[in-house]
């Protein structure tokens, strides 16, 4: 059985994230959405909050489950089973910095390889930095997460002001 991992902080899940998902699903017999426990940096969503947000999005899809790591995402890769790793990419910065953490990650661990895949051509603008200043802004995000999420910022942003 071949395991895939799609890590990533996810603050939020986006359509792009979910577009990665669903074809890594199609690809792998098993995909494991880490969701990278980060807590030094300045998140809007907690660890259980991205989680939960991810699971709920992708629920229906039976071989996906969702984990939380921290530390290196090649040893999480390990201790999972998984012997591939999932990026997206959505433009050249994107090769560029998968680029050279793929030669990093291999040299720390050369039996896991990665896998990008191009995000879909709809979603290339998404990015969750993007969309959570739009919602903070007031502008309507609904066509760029799961629908879960536009409720989940709607009342962030609103215990924010």
């Amino acid at each position: 059985m071949v395991t895939a991992l799609y890590p990533g902080t996810f603050d939020p899940v986006t359509v792009g994230h979910l577009d990665i998902a669903q074809r890594a699903a199609a690809l792998f017999e098993k995909l494991v959405i880490g969701i990278y426990e980060l807590p030094d940096k300045n998140l809007l969503f907690n660890t259980q909050e991205r989680a939960q947000l991810f699971h709920d999005a992708v629920k229906d899809i039976p071989n996906i489950e969702i984990k939380v790591f921290d530390g290196l995402v090649v040893r999480f890769a390990k201790e999972i089973g998984a012997n591939v790793i999932v990026r997206g990419l959505r433009s050249g910065t994107d090769f560029e910095y998968e680029f050279d953490m793929t030669f990093m990650n291999r040299r720390l661990q050369p039996d896991v390889d990665v896998v990008c895949l191009m995000t879909s051509q709809e979603y290339k603008m998404f990015s969750s930095s993007l969309l959570k200043e739009v919602a903070r802004l007031g502008g309507d995000v609904r066509d760029m997460v799961p629908d879960g999420v536009v409720t989940a910022l709607s009342e962030k942003f609103r215990k924010n002001t």
